[in-house]
């Protein structure tokens, strides 16, 4: 039960985290426009660029190591010291090479530097300590309260197009501050260290093992706004930006698994319990699947009148690429499960960096025809077959390791029992008129045909819903 409390831990806090921008995004949507939303993205994908270089694959890392040694307050210390001073050095010089990245930029010099708190802020980021230790609750009740003043902020300060600046200052200050409020929990699980007896460096190479895919992997997530922002318009990158960030919102219920998961099956590989880690594998792959599938259809039914009341009627043209996006909800939320929940925790890093590195490779080679002839469309398009080659090759590579056979038990009856539902779901959007009330029973429609169905075609997944809740 303890693996369930923490994915609804960090399902909320996924969520919550999206929640702020993704709750102002109607009103910014209105008060910034296109051209205030695209700037915000474009400049937000350039310092993720500098984020990531300071990161060195740290998140990752640091939760798997903790998760090995937690066992052992001593080791632990030890081992959480090491890992935040190099992510601190790292971070550093990250910002040193953005003051060069300013020096040098003649547009949006005030923009990036409201975006580069955000930098800062990273070197302070200790979530995956705490995701080490499988305690997701104190990184959502920690953030709450700093993410509702900066909602707040938002609401009171944030105008007018003028207000940018304002806008960037607050969600990076919010970052900030919700990284330093987890610091006094840390005493719960760590001592005094003796810092003669640190050996820092000894983590640079593995975490730079796990920075090679994260570098691929921003290459297809970010690049797209920063290419859409160079090859077409900044707001070309901010319809996009939109798209992409609700399909996030709903990929963030799914994949939190991943995160949860990876230290559970980290400890359980490591004690040599190999079998816990591969049914691990069927169970957490067949839930992603039973709750991305109807997610991935719902968002292709409902985009055409979600649309225009969420963003309002300037961005009509996000439609077409929430349809297109919406595919990767399926597409990623195999790879949380095999690559976050499986490969990672039992160090087959090898299989999982080539996987991102094809990823991106796909995405460097079709994103510039795409952009060019298709603008944002075809920058969906792209996302679209990075994803499917990322999470294609990750299933590949555990082929003499899994049964393929229990992997995909009751698949069938997940999609059939989406696609019924979209069909459904579809027709009713045609003939209900736009309000969120309509929106709000075309889902709860869409909810109650998918269950239906799964209990007529006596899906596993419900069974074993049913034996957890009887467990708590």
């Amino acid at each position: 039960m303890k693996v369930v409390k923490n994915y609804l831990y960090n399902a909320f806090y996924q969520i919550f985290i999206l929640l702020v921008p993704l709750a102002t995004t109607p009103y910014l949507s209105r008060v910034l426009g296109p051209e205030g939303v695209g700037v915000n993205s474009y400049t937000n994908s350039i310092i993720q660029y500098f984020i990531l270089a300071g990161s060195i694959g740290i998140n990752i890392y640091g939760n798997r190591q903790i998760a090995f040694v937690r066992d052992n307050k001593e080791k632990m210390t030890k081992t959480f010291y090491e890992i935040f001073i190099l992510r601190v050095i790292t971070i550093i010089l990250a910002y040193v090479a953005f003051l060069i990245f300013l020096f040098l930029e003649n547009e949006y010099k005030a923009y990036y530097l409201a975006q580069s708190i955000s930098i800062i802020a990273a070197a302070f980021d200790i979530s995956w300590f705490f995701m080490g230790v499988e305690n997701f609750g104190v990184t959502v009740l920690r953030n709450f309260i700093i993410k509702i003043i900066s909602l707040v902020c938002i609401f009171t300060f944030v105008k007018s197009f003028n207000d940018l600046f304002i806008y960037i200052a607050i969600l990076s200050l919010s970052l900030l501050l919700g990284n330093l409020t987890l610091f006094p929990n840390l005493k719960r699980y760590i001592g005094k260290v003796k810092f003669r007896q640190l050996n820092i460096f000894k983590h640079f190479k593995p975490s730079i093992m796990l920075f090679i895919p994260q570098i691929a992997t921003q290459i297809y997530l970010v690049v797209n706004k920063t290419m859409l922002g160079s090859l077409d318009t900044v707001t070309a990158a901010g319809y996009f930006d939109q798209s992409d960030k609700v399909i996030k919102l709903v990929l963030a219920i799914v994949t939190a698994t991943g995160t949860v998961m990876l230290p559970h099956v980290a400890n359980a590989f490591m004690r040599g319990d190999i079998q816990k880690t591969k049914n691990a594998l069927y169970q957490s792959f067949s839930f992603v699947t039973a709750l991305s599938t109807p997610m991935m259809f719902g968002m292709i039914a409902v985009t055409q009148k979600f649309v225009p009341l969420f963003f309002g009627r300037k961005f009509m043209q996000v439609i077409p690429l929430m349809r297109m996006e919406s595919i990767v909800i399926l597409i990623i939320a195999w790879g949380s499960a095999v690559g976050v929940q499986y490969l990672l925790p039992t160090q087959q890093n090898r299989n999982y960096t080539l996987s991102v590195i094809l990823g991106a490779v796909v995405n460097i080679i079709v994103n510039v025809p795409l952009i060019i002839f298709m603008g944002a469309f075809g920058a969906s398009i792209a996302t679209v077959l990075s994803e499917m080659t990322v999470s294609g090759y990750q299933i590949f590579s555990i082929r003499k390791q899994i049964n393929y056979r229990k992997l995909f038990h009751d698949f069938w009856k997940y999609i059939l029992s989406g696609a019924l539902m979209f069909l459904i779901v579809f027709k009713i959007d045609g003939i209900l008129g736009n309000s969120w009330t309509m929106l709000g029973i075309e889902i709860f429609a869409g909810i109650i045909v998918y269950l239906i169905m799964l209990l007529v075609l006596k899906a596993d997944i419900l069974k074993e819903a049913k034996e957890l809740i009887k467990k708590r």
